[in-house]
């Protein structure tokens, strides 16, 4: 204890951190490396696997595109509208507002702070080569993931010379993870798994759990071999940190932990809250943390190292949506080139739009336009360059304000019928005793394709819905610091807002923040001083970073579960136990049974 006093965390992190791998799995990307290492890989959370192909009718490109997936005439008209509130707002014309009727030119130009990087950015994808040469049948894992990172375009000629090669020479790789999945030519024989969608399992009638476990794990295990060099029997040297979001039910955190422990086989694990692991990845102790992933944003409250849970809000809508929307406004604005592009059914599409976002999409006044290069990518055929002119620029964002403007229920929410564990990862049931069947053995975790029976043993509670608020982000922000219900902490935390995830690096972002929080502030309550905190590090990567932190400086050993203790004894979820470094955090839930 006298060395974890004086040593610091540099020194702790180079010399405990070679053999932690920190786990922060996210809706579209998942962020994963050694706790030593400075900063994550970010991959890509989805897996394409190989189909039948003419078996299938109809072809399903991606998993969990849904049916109902159409804009109702309703949300168009609430999406118009908000536009044109968010248009008077920014100083710009209105959505249907003729060029000739307005008194001011329009100005064109690129985007001040992103003229360095359009050349880099503006590089079409090609299509990912989804042939492997390998005669030798040996496991879809080492034999699709020596090829797995070529990023050059597959010669057409040898495309079709490897048809007509056999598969003993020329097969189609069995599944392709990472980015290379979301490359793939719609016309070839895959279908594109994204095992978590708007925080939560992607489970559907089309997509079931025991598939989404399986993906995870192959995703996950690929990672482990091919990017980190950890293979299976070195892995009970390592230990896992799993960094989770709020909106994780405990059934979910439960399910990745057994594939942390048994199917990955790691030596033991941990579970940390994404929002807590935030706060320690930025050296604070208490802050209004704002996480803006690709599919939620979610707003929780951190008191002294401990997650206020009646402060939690979830808004279903994030960086994915404000790329969508970016391509809405090109098109009504009639910007866009007349190319086929569709950001539900093509994944490729949807990368372009959001390297678009990301390079020319700000918060500020007045018209913002430039001159980008985009890309069509048609069946099999090489991407073609398309320059154009974007327009409003700037109104994409401020979705975030106006959420209708995004229309973020194009995916529905998972059956939570799925779900028969009742708990919530914050809430407070640790004193609740459940009965646990007499019949069943100890070891009663199946293999991978085991699915579902293992929680059969647990009564079945009606179902309880996750909060979700339709609101904007400034009154998700303002009704979560003002649940705390006392004024010296409402004050506090007014002045120590964190924004987290790839939507936090949106320039223009923090002073819009401060300036809308501070009007959704009700005029008779007593504070007059907002403040976005200024992130230490990568706004993406910060509580993977906190996560790191948290595994190594040992704050609850008692905390860890150990591979064996969790095969053997299952889970006891009346067992009382909880997480040192965060009160509320359900870890009790998930902990092993002691023997």
């Amino acid at each position: 204890m006298d060395y974890l006093k004086s040593a610091v965390p540099s020194q702790l992190l180079t010399e405990r951190g070679s053999n932690l791998v920190v786990i922060n799995p996210g809706s579209a990307n998942i962020r994963i490396g050694l706790a030593q290492q400075d900063t994550p890989l970010n991959i890509p959370h989805c897996i394409a696997r190989r189909t039948s192909g003419a078996n299938q009718v109809p072809k399903r490109n991606v998993l969990d595109q849904m049916l109902n997936s159409q804009v109702t005439t309703a949300q168009h008209m609430e999406r118009e509208k908000a536009y044109d509130i968010i248009a008077s707002l920014l100083k710009i014309p209105f959505l249907d507002e003729e060029v000739a009727n307005n008194s001011f030119p329009r100005k064109m130009g690129r985007v001040d702070g992103y003229t360095p990087q359009n050349n880099r950015k503006e590089t079409a994808f090609a299509w990912t080569n989804v042939f492997e040469k390998n005669s030798d049948p040996t496991s879809a894992l080492e034999s699709s993931s020596s090829k797995g990172e070529s990023n050059e375009p597959l010669d057409q000629q040898e495309v079709t010379g490897g048809k007509e090669l056999g598969s003993s020479e020329c097969k189609f790789r069995e599944y392709i993870c990472g980015e290379e999945a979301l490359k793939i030519s719609p016309s070839e024989p895959y279908c594109l798994h994204r095992p978590i969608r708007r925080g939560h399992f992607n489970i559907s009638l089309h997509y079931p759990m025991q598939q989404i476990l399986e993906d995870l794990h192959a995703i996950w295990d690929w990672i482990l071999i091919e990017k980190l060099h950890i293979p299976h029997s070195e892995r009970n040297m390592y230990s896992a940190i799993l960094v989770v979001p709020e909106t994780f039910d405990n059934r979910e955190i439960k399910e990745m932990l057994s594939l942390v422990l048994r199917d990955l086989q790691f030596s033991t694990a941990v579970v940390h809250q994404e929002g807590l692991a935030a706060v320690f990845g930025n050296g604070l102790s208490t802050a209004c943390v704002v996480n803006m992933g690709a599919h939620m944003t979610s707003v929780i409250c951190i008191e002294d190292g401990v997650a206020l849970p009646t402060t939690q809000v979830t808004l279903r809508f994030g960086g994915e949506d404000i790329s969508r929307c970016l391509l809405w406004t090109q098109r009504h604005h009639q910007t866009w080139p007349p190319i086929r592009t569709d950001a539900m059914t093509k994944p490729v599409d949807l990368l372009m739009l959001n390297r678009l976002k990301e390079t020319y999409c700000q918060i500020r006044e007045g018209e913002l336009e430039a001159v980008a290069v985009v890309h069509s990518y048609e069946d099999g055929m090489p991407a073609g360059s398309h320059k154009t002119r974007l327009t409003a620029l700037n109104v994409p964002p401020m979705g975030l304000f106006y959420p209708m403007l995004l229309i973020p229920d194009v995916y529905p929410s998972p059956p939570r019928s799925w779900f028969n564990d009742y708990e919530d990862m914050l809430e407070d049931t640790w004193h609740m005793e459940f009965p646990r069947r007499t019949d069943m053995s100890d070891g009663f975790f199946p293999g991978i394709n085991g699915g579902l029976p293992m929680w059969d043993s647990y009564p079945v509670f009606e179902t309880k819905q996750k909060k979700e608020d339709n609101i904007g982000l400034a009154e998700a922000i303002t009704k979560s610091i003002l649940s705390t219900g006392r004024i010296e902490l409402q004050r506090k935390l007014f002045c120590s807002i964190q924004l987290i995830g790839g939507v936090a690096l949106t320039s223009g972002l923090i002073s819009a923040v401060e300036e809308r929080v501070l009007h959704a502030i009700p005029s008779h309550e007593a504070i007059d001083t907002v403040e976005v905190l200024q992130s230490r590090t990568n706004p993406t990567f910060v509580s993977w970073k906190g996560g790191a932190i948290l595994g190594i400086l040992d704050f609850g050993r008692d905390a860890w579960i150990h591979r064996e203790d969790w095969i053997r004894s299952g889970i006891d979820i009346g067992s009382g136990r909880k997480y040192k470094d965060s009160y509320f955090l359900q870890a009790q839930a998930m902990c092993y049974i002691n023997s």
